[in-house]
This record gives C-alpha cells, structure tokens and sequence, in this order.
C-alpha cells in the first residue's frame, strides 16, 4: 500500500516534512510532562486540589487515548495534511485556553481538549513517516522519531522549571502553555507549503459512538480515584467504579456488534485471539503505568517536601533523559537478537534504580538534586532498554493485515496506563503525605512502582511462553 501511496506525491522535501511533523509529536510529548513542575504553583495560584493536579496530567491522556484511532481514520478519509493542519491549529488553540484558565475545574477543561486535539495531530505524524520513507532511508527517519520522542519529557521538565523560573511578561505558569502559540503558527506555516497531501483511502469509516463509550467508561473508572479521596471514598465513588467497568464491558459488546455488521470498530477484536499480543498488552499497561506516574511522584517530592525551586526540579531530569536516550540508541539491535530478555533485563535494571532512589531518600534526610539526579540515572537507562523495542516486541506476533489495528491498540493502551498510574500513584502519594510524611509518601510510590515493573516482567515471561507455543 505504501508503494503505491508514495508514486504519487512528492517526496523530494521529506526531510524537510520530517522536521516538521516531529516537531508537532514533540510539542505533544512536552506537553505531557512540562506540566508536572509547575503543579505547585498552579495549585497555589488557581486554589487548585491535589485531585484537581492529577487530573490536570490525566485527562490529558485520557482524552487523547479514547480518539486516536479515529483521528488515525480521519487522515485516511480526509488527507493526513489536512487533519494535521487541523490538529496542530487545534492543539495551539486549546494549549492558550490552557493558558487563559482561571480555575482548576477550567484548566481540567482546557486540557482535555488539548488532549483531544493532539489526537488529530499525533497520528498523521506516524503516518507521514511511513508514506515519505519506504526506502533504505527509512531507518534513519525512525531513528531521528525516536530520538526526538525519548527528549520530550526532560526537554518538558527543563522548559517548564525555566519559563516558571524566569516568570516572563509576569505570566508564571501560564508560559508553559503559551509557547505553543508562536511554536504551533510556525508549524501550520511550514506545513502547509511543504506537507505533501496523501490520497484518501476509500472504506475507511469512524467509530464515534465505540470513542464515546470507552472515554465515558474511562472517566468513571480513573474519575473517581482522583476525586475519591476529596469525599472521604463515599459509597457512591465506588458506584461509578462500578458503572465504569459496566461501560468497558458494553464498549466491547458494542465493538463486536460493529464487527459484525460490517464496520470498523475502535478495536480490531481479532487481536485478542492472539494470546501472545494479549499478554504483551498487559506489559505494556503494566509498564506504562509506572511511567508517567514516576515523574509525577518525584516531581512532587522534590518541590513540596524538599522545597527544591522548579527550574532545578527540572534540570534533575536532564541525566535521566541522557541515559535514556543511549540505552533507547543500542536497545533496538538487542532486541532484534534476543527479543523479550532485553525487556526483562530493562525492568530488573528499572527496578533496581527505584530501590537506589529508596536508598538514597531514606539514608540521606535532605537529597540534594545532584544525589537525586545521580540515583535516577539507573532507572532512566533501564526505561530506555525497555520502552525503545516495547512496541516492536509485543506488535511482533501481529500479521501483517492488521499491523494498523495492533498499533493503534497498544497506543491507546499506553496512554490508558499512564492516565490510570497518574491517578492511582497520585492518589497514594498524596494520602500518605497527608497521614505521615513527604519521604513516607516517595517511599510507598516507588514500592507501587516496583509492583507495577514486576508485573511487566512476569507478563513478558508469559508472552515469550505463548509465542514459543505458537513458533
């Protein structure tokens, strides 16, 4: 399919479009971390809750998991260039929205618009990629992707610790969304001149009604674990828990019902035949789940119990984020060779840097960011051995035919895990600082964190078991 896509535009200024559609993925993956260092001071300046903080990052999330496959079908009906067009214009708008907010409940709003916005964008990215570089340039188009994704987050820490720090125009936190502005109308510049278009693809159909219901049941499922805490766990919270699972299990009937008639459902129900990509799914919840709550937590620890100022919250990231990216540069070649086992030795090593930042916060009352930066430095490299070759991993069991299907699945799957580690590790973190202390708090996280990295290696392990079975 991509061969024939590719006769027919232009591709003499690929690169040219690779900069500019992986500046549009990389304006989204900052914006899903240079949130987290500004927290205290939204939270200071809006009256905002610590459930209304949590929800600030999760909604986020959860409005873009719940439509990312739609915004994926909507660059086939309509172009991926226009959808794009539609999206960054989409996303800059919602991030100065973002920006204006006068209340928690506003700024909540705003984000998840923003996430549901980045949902159009993010997608025609991926899909540029595939249709401008079928050829031996390939690999260094993805390398280039990848590289650049596995900067977002420190890249979001430091420009958020900085633009609080340096307070410009006296806009404070609210510079942290305001720079999409100018960065958003460069984008839309560029690629309308030079974003080639790609035919449309006749068949393709939306799934509204199946995004409607997963979000809905998402939201009553991750909902009450940010807000539970603020009505005492009342026995209507677990109510709508419950109600959310109900919708979940609808959401699958009526997955199945779309099938049937026909149509093309949010989720390719086929794939969870395979119980080799099932259980790869898990790990990657499991995995995923740990993830964006990790920087949450030490966020919030940092800044609320060691009174460290946000532009050093941010700059304690930056060793990380390097050795993240040097183990992202060599882990994809292993994995080619070994498969799983890379993954696992990721975990283990992730573990371990968990237990060092244990270590270090227990034997040393007050951490400098430099001890601090020093212990996440083991767990930024074991992230970068797992999350490079993840997808490829878990997607390798996948036939051909539904490669489209497996890949929208474990991206929705990704950022459903986030949202939910978000919630769920918030939740803990703030309750344990509540009845003892800030360090209490750190340590019980990072044993949830520990739990949640386990069970990605056992999930792995009994991935490689089902695909040895299949082989």
């Amino acid at each position: 399919m991509h061969t024939t896509v590719t006769a027919t535009i232009d591709t003499s200024r690929r690169w040219r479009v690779l900069a500019i559609v992986v500046a549009a993925q990389f304006m989204f993956g900052v914006d899903a971390f240079i949130v987290n260092v500004a927290l205290p001071t939204i939270s200071t300046e809006l009256g905002a809750s610590s459930s209304q903080l949590e929800a600030v990052i999760a909604i986020y999330l959860i409005g873009y998991a719940t439509l990312i496959v739609t915004g994926g079908r909507l660059g086939d009906i309509f172009g991926t260039k226009t959808v794009f067009l539609l999206g960054v214009a989409g996303f800059t708008f919602t991030s100065l929205w973002c920006g204006l907010a006068r209340s928690g409940p506003e700024l909540i709003l705003a984000r998840l618009a923003q996430g549901t916005t980045a949902a159009f964008m993010v997608p025609q990215v991926l899909a540029t990629l595939h249709v401008l570089f079928p050829d031996a340039a390939r690999a260094k188009a993805f390398a280039i992707y990848g590289t650049v994704l596995g900067l977002a987050g420190a890249t979001g820490f430091a420009l958020g610790g900085l633009l609080v720090t340096l307070d410009l125009g006296g806009f404070g936190w609210r510079s942290i969304f305001y720079v999409n502005g100018p960065v958003g109308l460069i984008i839309i510049a560029a690629a309308a001149r030079v974003m080639p278009q790609t035919p449309q693809r006749p068949g393709t159909r939306l799934d509204l009604g199946g995004a409607v219901i997963l979000f809905a049941g998402l939201v009553c499922v991750i909902g009450p674990l940010l807000f539970g805490r603020d009505v005492g766990w009342a026995g209507w919270v677990w109510a709508v828990m419950a109600g959310g699972g109900a919708m979940l299990a609808l959401f699958l009937r009526y997955e199945r019902r779309i099938a049937a008639h026909g149509g093309m459902p949010v989720v390719d129900l086929t794939l969870l035949a395979d119980r080799a990509f099932v259980r790869g799914l898990g790990a990657v919840f499991c995995f995923f789940f740990a993830n964006q709550s990790f920087y949450l937590v030490m966020t919030l620890y940092m800044q609320l119990e060691l009174n460290v100022p946000p532009l050093q919250a941010g700059l304690v990231f930056l060793p990380l984020a390097l050795a993240f990216v040097i183990a992202s540069r060599h882990s994809g070649a292993r994995a080619r060779r070994r498969g799983a086992l890379v993954l696992i030795e990721g975990c283990l090593l992730q573990i371990a840097g968990l237990g060092l930042i244990a270590v270090t916060v227990t034997v040393i009352a007050t951490p400098t960011p430099f001890e601090l930066a020093l212990a996440l430095l083991v767990a930024g490299y074991g992230q970068g051995l797992v999350m490079a070759p993840l997808s490829g991993v878990v997607l390798s069991s996948v036939q051909a035919t539904s490669a489209g299907s497996g890949s929208g699945l474990y991206g929705t799957t990704t950022q459903i895990a986030s949202a939910a580690g978000v919630a769920a590790l918030g939740s803990v973190y703030f309750t344990l600082a509540q009845n003892g202390s800030g360090r209490l708090a750190l340590l019980g996280a990072l044993a949830l964190l520990g739990l949640a990295i386990a069970g990605c290696i056992g999930l792995l392990r009994w991935m490689r078991r089902a695909v040895v079975v299949a082989a």
